[in-house]
Order: C-alpha cells, then structure tokens, then sequence
C-alpha cells in the first residue's frame, strides 16, 4: 500500500510538473530615447513578430512602461524590443547590434530592464557584398502564377559547373536574401557559397543550390500549409498559402531550372530545406511530393504553429521519409518537444532515415543555422 501511494504521488508530481504554468514580468524601467512611440517585445514565444500588438507594452506608472505574459510553459525563451519592425530594434547604447535578451522560466518572474538604444537612431554602415562567384541572381522578378507575385532567385553552381558537363543535384532553400549575401540578410547569412566550394571538393560531391526569396510581409502566409489560428501569432488567424508556394516550386520553378541547367533528375537528386517557418513548408513540400523530394533539411521548425493531426504524415504506407532535424536547445520552450514527436511520427514508417541534431547552446538565429548546415550537407551527401 504505501508504495502504491508513494507511486501515485510521483505521478501526481510528474503531471504538476509538465502541467505548471508561469507568469513572466518585463518592465522596462529606463528607455533611452523615443519614449513616447509603441514598444513591443518580440519573441519566440510570439513567432518574432515584431509589431503584435497583444505584447504591446503599456503604462505601469510614472515612465515605466511593461507587459504581463501569463501561461508560459517552463523553458528558455528569446526576445528583443522593437518600435514595430527589426529595422527599429533595440541595441546597445553605442548603436551596436546586441543579443536576444534571453530568460530561463522555470517560476513566476517580474524582472526590470533598460532599453539602451535602438538602431534606426544609428546611422547604418553598409552592408559588404558577400556572394562568391559562383552565385547569380537567376531573376529579379520570377513569376509566380500560383500566388500571382513575382521573387527573386538566388543561383549557386559549383565551382566545375563550367568546366564539365557533369549534371548535379539540386538543393531548394527558402529565405534565399539569407543564404549567400550578406548585404541582403536580415540578420546575417548562412555562407551557403563558402561552405560548398570548401565541402564539394573535400568530398567530390557537388550540388546546385536554387535560394528563393521570401515575400517580406507576406512570408508566414506562403510558408504556412495551413491557416493558422487567431491568437498563435496576432489576434488575426493567418491564410494558409503554403500549398500553392509549393506547387509553384515543383510546377513553375523546378521545370525551369531543369530546362535551363544541367540536372540530375528525380528524387535521389532532388532536395528542399529552410529554417523556422521555411522549414515548415520543407517539411510539407517533402510530404506532398516525395516522389520530386528525396531529402529534406528541417531547422528550427515553427511546428508549435499547428495542431498534432495537420503535422501528422498523410501518406501511403511506403512514404520513406528522409530528413535531416536540428534545433537548438534555447529556442523555444516547445521547440524540441515539437520537433520529437513529429520525429515520432515519422519513425513509424519502416524505411525512414531520421536524423535528429541538438545544440543545447543554439538559439534561433542565422548563425546557428550556418553553423549547422556543413553537417547537413555532409548527411545528404551520403544518402545516395
């Protein structure tokens, strides 16, 4: 019998635990200028969103000003204030870029902070043009015909592209403003170029990489497969328009690069990958068409967005399943909860090849994706 108890009392433990919820307090105390502008605080917990106004932060006497945040789940959170955009962010007093505030919530917390500086009050020094040569700009203005817009393309072709007529693998990576240029990302590049003139040669396996913009505002709603709810993100719900994104890149842009490029055809040389929601679309592009996609790169993935049944795999039973998870280790407070149990799902299927990395150190950030990506493409490289 006491044993008995003494089981039921751990459960009992064990589910206040996983159950406990906890209030989080930011008062910022001291703003350095503008004070009289709205400020916001943008998050993981918030998908960034750098202008919601439900973490406004509002008057709490006298020149403070402050936001509540109840219900958060224990875990290590991310966030920065912003007068609505990122181009207004906070910064060191010196007008210098500064790290994600970051906060650890395992209790309730009421914490004060200083606002030092925000960066359009700085003049900005211009960003280095980081490309190598091997990247172009296939376009300026694609055409979209499914989302009626138009997107600028991004081309790697290894260094032998001109020397050979070899044909290569193709890699599809969204953000491409991200991926090679460091005067057009937004808060620094993944050095896709360097990385693979280093590792193609070091391993004699080359690869095509196509990087495709995203649309800037409109980035969350093409990224997302599905509608996301009111109140995930704003108190608006967000139009799914991540089908019709994927169908432009298999029906519009794959044929076009096969037509004009020197390819090799078919899933085993056929790969996508992104980072946060562009590795939700990834993610889904690679389920919709398994039969065009052999292997998907899956960082940082927005998965908290939605429901376990819309990530669920809704597949034949012969889906085979091939990608590559990384997520760091503080993110989110769900981030690598998410990521499991989608793994889970997919680890049903006989033929799955998974592999699952960690950085506990890693937050979500375009370093930490740079820093992952030799490893990716090291993996891929080996599959087939």
């Amino acid at each position: 019998m006491r044993n008995f108890i003494l089981t039921v009392g751990c459960i009992l433990l064990f589910a206040a635990n996983v159950q406990a919820q906890f209030t989080v307090k930011l008062m910022a105390t001291s703003v350095a200028t503008r004070q009289n502008e709205p400020i916001y605080v943008s998050g993981n917990f918030n998908n960034w969103n750098p202008k919601d106004e439900q973490y406004r932060l509002k008057p709490f006497g006298g020149s403070r000003l402050g936001i509540v945040l109840k219900d958060m789940a224990p875990g290590n959170y991310a966030f920065k204030f912003t007068r609505g955009s990122f181009d207004k962010v906070e910064c060191l007093a010196d007008g210098r870029d500064m790290n994600d505030r970051v906060l650890l919530v395992n209790t309730d917390i009421d914490t004060s902070l200083s606002i030092a500086g925000w960066k359009d009050d700085y003049p900005q020094k211009p960003k280095p043009y980081t490309a190598s040569p091997q990247v172009t700009v296939m376009d300026t203005a694609f055409y979209i015909p499914q989302l009626h817009s138009t997107r600028r393309i991004w081309l790697y072709l290894p260094k032998n592209y001109y020397q050979t007529t070899q044909t290569y693998p193709v890699l599809y990576m969204q953000d491409g403003q991200n991926l090679f240029n460091e005067q057009t990302a937004f808060a620094g590049e993944w050095g896709i170029d360097e990385c693979l003139d280093t590792l193609s040669q070091k391993l004699g396996k080359y690869c095509i990489v196509v990087g495709i913009d995203n649309s800037g505002d409109k980035r969350m709603s093409e990224y997302s497969p599905y509608t996301i709810a009111s109140g995930k993100i704003g108190k608006d719900s967000v139009k799914g328009e991540g089908a019709a994104y994927v169908d432009f890149i298999v029906h519009t842009l794959k044929p076009y690069i096969d037509q004009h490029y020197r390819t090799q055809k078919g899933p085993y040389y056929t790969y996508i990958a992104g980072s946060s929601m562009g590795a939700v679309i990834s993610y889904y592009a690679a389920m919709k068409y398994p039969n065009i996609f052999g292997a998907a790169g899956i960082f940082s993935p927005a998965f908290w967005l939605y429901s376990p049944q819309q990530l669920k795999p809704d597949v034949s039973a012969n889906f085979k399943p091939v990608y590559y998870f990384y997520a760091g280790g503080k993110e989110s407070a769900t981030m690598i909860g998410d990521m499991d149990a989608v793994i889970k799902n997919l680890d049903t299927y006989p033929s799955h090849i998974i592999r699952r990395s960690v950085y506990p150190p890693g937050i979500h950030k375009e370093k930490y994706w740079r820093d992952e990506f030799p490893a990716f493409y090291n993996w891929l490289m080996q599959l087939y």
